[in-house]
């Protein structure tokens, strides 16, 4: 069987959880399948990270937006190559697909509220949100990543049970625990980072509770005389003086390090670095970081609302993501107990190993053979 993957996005530098969803599932793919023959879809771009093998064809399909991309140049692409089913991997697919096809629906927050943003985040939002309805009804089967987010697409959309199909995330085998300190020592001169620090992994987006956690933060200073310190990623310094100056806490700026833009392959060392790692958003359809963070031997603070809890089981302090006096508790018992933190930390270790792409891949393969 020839079977096609759309990964539109995963040439861009900057990935997202979807392009990283797409790239992880089509290497897992490429090392255990090499009884079919696979086409991946991608738009031209400057990280260059899958390359064409034996059993895998890497076909550039250049566009001037997503939309048409996905519309008119997709399809065309699709037709030339001959395949015999396609997966759509980030939500959305064209109208008329010209092949049988399964579609990943990572999450459907878009049917429901919107925060604004980007002409371009609103842009996508009313596409996403005119789109998936009609897509999903012509799907053979539709994909979501928790059981949390089932429940919610199932309330949301017209799909039997039959067809939607939950197979979880995993994470890279990059993400583990690094033991030689001078690879960290380099990360640590790289980045100029703390000996010792918080980790908050979070961009502007409201749902990742970026202002909660600087009220959090500002409170565990205020009760500890020598505080570690937090490190920020994918905030820029200006977005963070605004924050602190709307809650009047300009006074901890000098124990936050914003280090920039940071390479994904530097990110597992940041984990292995960092003293725990806070993830309290108040939604995620799944949360890889949270698996990626326990994986590197890092403890995690995260949510206990939406899919969280089920991601991180009973390996993660989980907190309300509104109470900020419950997070501040949380990383109080974090930094200054250090059982509690080993113990939490064990716990991620053996949590991590109960998902690998290889068996989401080995998931994914079987739907795409059914027939």
């Amino acid at each position: 069987m020839k079977i096609g993957i759309e990964a539109q996005r995963i040439f861009r530098k900057k990935k997202h959880g979807m392009d990283i969803y797409a790239l992880e599932l089509i290497k897992a793919l490429q090392k255990l399948d090499h009884t079919n023959e696979y086409v991946v879809f991608v738009k031209p771009d400057s990280d260059v990270c899958l390359h064409s093998s034996e059993n895998m064809k890497v076909v550039k399909v250049k566009g001037a937006t997503y939309v048409d991309w996905e519309q008119i140049w997709l399809p065309k692409a699709i037709k030339a190559a001959g395949v015999d089913v396609m997966h759509y991997t980030s939500n959305t697919a064209p109208l008329n697909s010209p092949v049988p096809y399964v579609v990943t629906l990572h999450d459907i927050i878009y049917m429901h509220s919107f925060s604004g943003g980007t002409i371009y985040q609103t842009a996508g939002h009313f596409y996403r949100k005119f789109i998936v309805p009609k897509i999903t009804k012509k799907a053979n089967y539709v994909f979501t990543v928790s059981d949390f987010e089932k429940i919610q697409i199932s309330k949301t959309l017209d799909i039997s049970d039959s067809k939607l199909k939950v197979i979880p995330n995993a994470y890279s085998s990059t993400f583990r625990e690094i033991a030689n300190k001078d690879t960290l020592n380099l990360i640590k001169e790289k980045y100029s980072l703390p000996d010792d620090f918080i980790l908050f992994l979070g961009n502007e987006a409201p749902k990742k509770n970026l202002v909660n956690v600087l009220k959090s933060y500002s409170k565990y200073v205020d009760e500890n005389p020598d505080p570690t310190q937090l490190v920020i990623l994918e905030s820029s310094h200006e977005q963070i003086l605004n924050h602190l100056a709307k809650i009047k806490r300009l006074d901890i700026l000098d124990k936050i390090s914003l280090p920039g833009y940071i390479m994904h392959s530097d990110l597992p060392k940041i984990y292995n670095l960092a003293t725990l790692f806070l993830y309290p958003s108040l939604r995620e359809s799944f949360g890889i970081p949270i698996i990626e963070a326990m994986a590197c031997g890092t403890p995690v603070i995260t949510s206990t609302s939406t899919a969280m809890p089920e991601v991180a089981g009973n390996a993660a302090y989980l907190v309300d993501p509104q109470n900020v006096d419950e997070l501040t508790k949380a990383i109080n018992e974090l930094t200054n107990n250090i059982d509690l933190n080993t113990a939490i930390k064990e716990k991620g270790l053996k949590r991590a190993e109960d998902f690998s792409w290889k068996n989401t891949a080995f998931q994914t393969q079987n739907i795409y053979l059914t027939k």
